[in-house]
């Protein structure tokens, strides 16, 4: 696997796998070599023995003299008196007639760079094979289709590689947006990301003509909790309450944000004020039946929660921040008289 947790980028060309770096002494070369002396008939005859052959590398005293393909050859042969002229005589004969500019590489050049090199010759020339210098004075043939097949291959793992690398940074954006607008403590929404959705849902509702309900809970004597407990304690009380609170908000409309310190502020929207009720509520008994210890809570010995519930429609008279602060009233209003329990306001 790669870092983006996906397979490796690679084709399979008969036995072989590319991959974008992949150079020329990858594939499949050939190794048809004779010396200039040689005559045309055997010429024929090693083209003959093997048909796949793309031309005949020409040697003199052990060096590179030459190239002809197989085109060529066949049709300076095929020619009238062609078998008459060639057949008998030295192959550098046939060559001197046939003879065409030769494109050489190294045998580490890239297979990119070199089908770009091979399509930018004269258009005669674009079947004419390739000279490969896989070692110093050690030359072999490439067929240029299969060089344009491998990087049309390759062409199709670097589209792979994109898409994948695409998908990749689409998942990375998510993560960090999800990051970016959530809690690190207890991974509900954070503030930043409250106050964007709740202008969001205002607006929404001040094009409906509807009404937007809002939640605000604390923690009931938690600074106590704290003292009593240790912060760590405290954190993973938070935590508890949190995810309590998200098992109970099923909505996927619904949003749970922690408002700050042990305060947490649910917008409902899309819901009547019996409904934001009804949700308060669970999410009281929800959090009660956590059954968390809390000895120095002065309503139980369980860790308990206030809420503050409000519904507020939109209108030039009534703007976001009196909704937030009727239901901040509320939660005032639940914990002067008792705390662990819901207060109400509508307007």
């Amino acid at each position: 696997m790669n870092a983006l947790g996906a397979p490796p980028l690679s084709l399979q060309v008969s036995d072989r796998y590319l991959s974008l770096q992949s150079t020329l002494q990858e594939l499949s070369l050939h190794d048809g070599q004779v010396e200039t002396d040689k005559i045309g008939r055997e010429v024929a005859g090693a083209f003959k023995a093997n048909p796949l052959l793309p031309g005949i590398i020409l040697n003199q005293q052990g060096r590179l003299a030459g190239m002809i393909s197989r085109r060529r050859f066949l049709e300076f042969m095929s020619r009238p008196y062609g078998l008459e002229l060639f057949s008998q005589r030295p192959i550098e004969c046939l060559y001197r007639a046939a003879q065409t500019e030769m494109l050489t590489f190294p045998g580490e050049t890239p297979i990119v760079t070199a089908a770009r090199r091979s399509l930018d010759r004269r258009p005669e020339l674009l079947d004419e094979p390739i000279v490969v210098e896989v070692a110093p004075q050690v030359y072999r043939l490439l067929d240029v289709h299969q060089l344009l097949l491998a990087q049309a291959q390759i062409h199709e793992l670097a589209t792979q590689l994109v898409t994948q690398l695409y998908n990749q940074l689409a998942i990375t954006n998510q993560q960090l947006l999800h990051l970016a607008s959530s809690d690190s403590l207890t991974g509900v929404a954070n503030r930043r990301r409250f106050d964007e959705y709740f202008l969001s849902c205002w607006q929404q509702m001040q094009e409906n003509s509807s009404g937007l309900c809002l939640i605000l809970c604390d923690v009931d004597f938690f600074k106590k909790y704290n003292d009593t407990y240790g912060h760590q304690a405290g954190d993973d009380c938070l935590r508890q309450v949190a995810a309590a609170i998200e098992q109970t908000v099923k909505h996927p409309e619904d949003l749970v944000a922690r408002y700050g310190g042990e305060e947490f502020a649910i917008i409902v929207p899309h819901t009547p004020l019996a409904g934001a009720v009804h949700v308060a509520e669970s999410i009281q008994q929800a959090v009660k039946a956590l059954k968390i210890p809390h000895a120095c809570s002065e309503v139980s010995e369980y860790v308990t929660v206030s809420l503050g519930v409000a519904i507020g429609f939109p209108s030039p008279a009534f703007s976001p921040s009196m909704l937030v602060t009727a239901a901040d009233e509320m939660l005032y209003k639940a914990k002067q008289t008792g705390r662990d329990r819901v207060s109400v306001c509508s307007f």
